[in-house]
């Protein structure tokens, strides 16, 4: 029975040692350099929705857009007409075009009201250029949109789920133009990590070197490994393969504590530790009830009713426990410690910035 006990204590110690030292792919902790995507952006007219399109009165711009297409299309509106439309929506479309992207293929799309569209919902984006940040048209965009939100009006009430003035066109958008790469050139190969990081970067060094065999690869920085490559570009995209499935154990990140001010998020990360600190937190409340005082006359009399403008103020304090952190206090003790006394988010995050203040939180506070 006590071999047994042993062997799962020592089962156990093992599995703890494994998680916490997990090894990573190389795809999954760097990128290769030039190997992006590029952003398109475009403008355009969404038409055929049932009644929720923009206000023409108040969104010039969609109609003079609507003049200047149908123009195109040899279809003149007189200058002087004033159109009042719901249908049409102008609307801005953006997508991010892959890496490699050949022209044919076809790309997803986000399309965004730009006006005062209540939603989009049932309408169909028409013929749209997008353009790249040179100017250079490199997709074409047209297509149903998909909207998530929905919205729903009647007299002077309203319901919104989510947002409807904003959707989506899977595959809305088709390549049409090539972006150029550096890809197929001579010279090294150089990943990027995407956390900069000096002992991560040493490791995937050894680890490149130790499979290919060498001093093939070298880290330039706490970011940039340089591994030297052919010249062949189906031989350098073999190697590329090779090397992003490589396992690399990454470093331990630096402790840091990140708190989100508008909903109350608090993550703590696994290298927090707190020095010698008491904290006692209590939470005051002050509730003003209304009691105005009446002022009745006697019957028959000529006085009048006064009302007295009057309240009852009461003010209850909670009377938390202090608790005390010794040194070196890790992860599970700050949670166990506040958990006892109640604390909710946002007085975890008083005490957070207090301890923070006071030199005792060993971490790096982040308030996003």
């Amino acid at each position: 029975m006590f071999r047994r006990t042993a062997m799962l204590l020592l089962l156990l110690a093992l599995a703890l040692a494994v998680s916490s030292a997990w090894a990573a792919r190389i795809k999954d902790l760097a990128m290769v350099a030039g190997v992006r995507s590029n952003q398109l952006v475009g403008y355009g007219l969404v038409v055929g929705l049932d009644g929720t399109g923009d206000q023409t009165t108040q969104t010039p711009f969609t109609v003079k857009s609507l003049k200047s297409m149908l123009s195109n299309m040899g279809v003149n509106i007189p200058p002087e007409l004033n159109l009042q439309l719901k249908n049409v929506a102008a609307v801005s479309i953006h997508a991010d075009l892959p890496p490699f992207a050949k022209p044919g293929q076809r790309i997803d799309i986000t399309v965004s009201s730009i006006g005062n569209a209540k939603s989009l919902r049932g309408g169909s984006l028409l013929l749209t250029p997008l353009k790249g940040a040179d100017g250079a048209v490199y997709a074409m965009a047209q297509g149903s949109v998909v909207v998530g939100g929905l919205g729903v009006a009647a007299g002077a009430s309203s319901v919104t789920v989510n947002v409807p003035s904003a959707g989506r066109i899977p595959n809305g958008a088709t390549v049409e133009r090539e972006v150029y790469d550096h890809f197929g050139q001579s010279g090294p190969i150089v990943l990027h990590l995407h956390q900069a990081d000096f002992t991560t970067a040493e490791r995937m060094v050894e680890t490149i070197n130790q499979a290919l065999g060498g001093d093939v690869a070298r880290a330039l920085d706490a970011t940039s490994v340089e591994v030297r490559g052919p010249a062949d570009r189906n031989q350098r995209v073999s190697l590329i393969a090779v090397l992003e499935n490589l396992e690399v154990v990454p470093a331990q990140g630096a402790a840091r504590v990140v708190i989100n001010s508008r909903t109350g998020t608090v993550v703590i990360g696994q290298n927090v530790l707190v020095g010698p600190a008491a904290v006692s937190h209590g939470s005051m409340t002050v509730t003003i009830d209304p009691a105005p005082i009446i002022s009745q006359p006697e019957p028959f009399g000529r006085g009048r009713t006064v009302v007295v403008p009057g309240a009852d103020i009461r003010v209850d304090e909670d009377n938390k426990p202090m608790f005390l952190f010794n040194p070196g206090v890790a992860l599970d003790e700050i949670v166990r410690a506040v958990n006892q006394v109640g604390a909710a988010p946002s007085d975890l995050v008083a005490i957070l910035e207090a301890l923070k203040a006071a030199g005792a939180l060993r971490a790096e506070l982040i308030v996003i």
